[in-house]
């Protein structure tokens, strides 16, 4: 029997903004964690040198497994050997492969709700069985050692985020330490999901491998470095972990583009472009949090990084779907309806991205504040 797996909505809210565009609508795309600048101007420089000179293939660059090893010994003070990372067609494929690395179909893993959509619908497509852990405000919207101790019987697996998405909320580090001696003393297996690792906008986020040697790490460069479309990702793995994976790796998915291979090594070094993004970032959020009074949001998860707004909208409607629909309709903001993230509560929740230009985030709140000061109270 084929897994059944529910739609990502987002991407048919996606797809309604574009042919409204198409049709001459001013639309501004706040419903995707996709930043709206390009890739460094250095990475960007050594594509076209690539394209001028390379023939390309099939082929995985030492040369940036060894400098993502680098990172995690400089960043978060821990040893990667470059064998340990392998390079991906983005955190996606990486995540496919970091579950059918570790998982026999069947197998329990655990995930926090409010989680991100394709958690949930990658381990049903794997013929696993996702444990959503209910997290709310008490929370802070993240999964805790405790609620993991309560889980009965334990799961055999843990997928996390710090920061996360839908909320950007992020773990603090006693409380990773916490999560990490619970999953090694009840054998539950540790994905982290690091994808928006140097979005913080307080203390940074702490690598899953500062605590469990055995984790493994799935990241990108879609986020932090500004290369969405350039599909390019990777995961670290323990060492009696490589074999497996790498066989995996090779049979489902080749190696990633040269080209983004040759263009994400540059974009490592591109640390002051890199850093001016995180500061519009941090400037967009100021402004969104300075508007929720005015759009009547009182109830928020906490953004402590990545570029999202996780909004309860309950008093407005009990349609998160058909609210989005609305709000794009009528105003030409685009944004993502909570059942993606949650599919429980989720209806009453809504996800804003800040990860549009600043000028934008102002257009777009010049256009919600009269749109939601007239919608009717339920």
């Amino acid at each position: 029997m084929i897994a059944a797996i529910d739609p990502f909505h987002a991407i048919a809210i996606s797809r309604e903004a574009h042919a409204l565009e198409e049709q001459g609508r001013s639309i501004l795309h706040m419903e995707f964690g996709q930043p709206s600048t390009g890739a460094p101007a250095e990475a960007i420089a050594v594509a076209h040198r690539v394209l001028d000179t390379e023939p390309m293939g099939y082929w995985e660059s030492t040369a940036l497994k060894q400098r993502i090893a680098r990172h995690y010994a400089d960043r978060h003070g821990v040893a990667v050997d470059a064998e340990q990372v392998l390079l991906t067609c983005g955190a996606s494929p990486g995540l496919v492969l970091a579950l059918t690395s570790l998982f026999a179909p069947g197998a329990r893993v655990a995930t926090a709700r409010p989680g991100y959509v394709a958690y949930r619908n990658t381990l049903k497509a794997l013929y696993l069985d996702p444990v959503e852990i209910a997290c709310g405000p008490a929370e802070r919207f993240q999964i805790s050692a405790d609620a993991l101790a309560r889980i009965d019987p334990a799961p055999d697996g843990l997928i996390l985020a710090s920061p996360a998405n839908p909320t950007g909320t992020i773990i603090p580090p006693a409380e990773l330490a916490r999560i990490a001696a619970q999953c090694r003393e009840r054998g539950i297996r540790i994905i982290s999901d690091e994808i928006y690792h140097g979005l913080s906008f307080g203390e940074p986020a702490h690598s899953m491998l500062e605590y469990a040697a055995d984790a493994v790490i799935v990241n990108s460069f879609s986020k932090y470095y500004s290369m969405a479309g350039w599909r390019l990702g990777w995961i670290v793995v323990p060492p009696q972990l490589i074999e497996t994976a790498r066989a995996r790796m090779g049979n489902l998915f080749l190696t990633p583009p040269v080209l983004a291979q040759r263009a994400g090594l540059a974009a490592f070094d591109c640390t002051d472009e890199l850093e001016g993004h995180v500061a519009s970032y941090r400037r967009n959020r100021q402004l969104l949090l300075d508007a929720l009074p005015a759009l009547g949001l009182a109830r928020i998860a906490p953004p402590d990084g990545a570029f999202y707004i996780y909004a309860d909208i309950s008093h407005l409607t009990n349609d998160s779907l058909g609210f989005c629909q609305r709000l794009l309709r009528d105003t030409g903001v685009a944004t993502a309806p909570g059942i993606d993230f949650d599919p429980v509560d989720g209806h009453r929740f809504i996800r804003f991205s800040f990860a549009v230009s600043t000028d934008r985030v102002e257009d777009a709140i010049a256009r919600m504040v009269p749109w939601f000061q007239a919608q009717p109270r339920r």
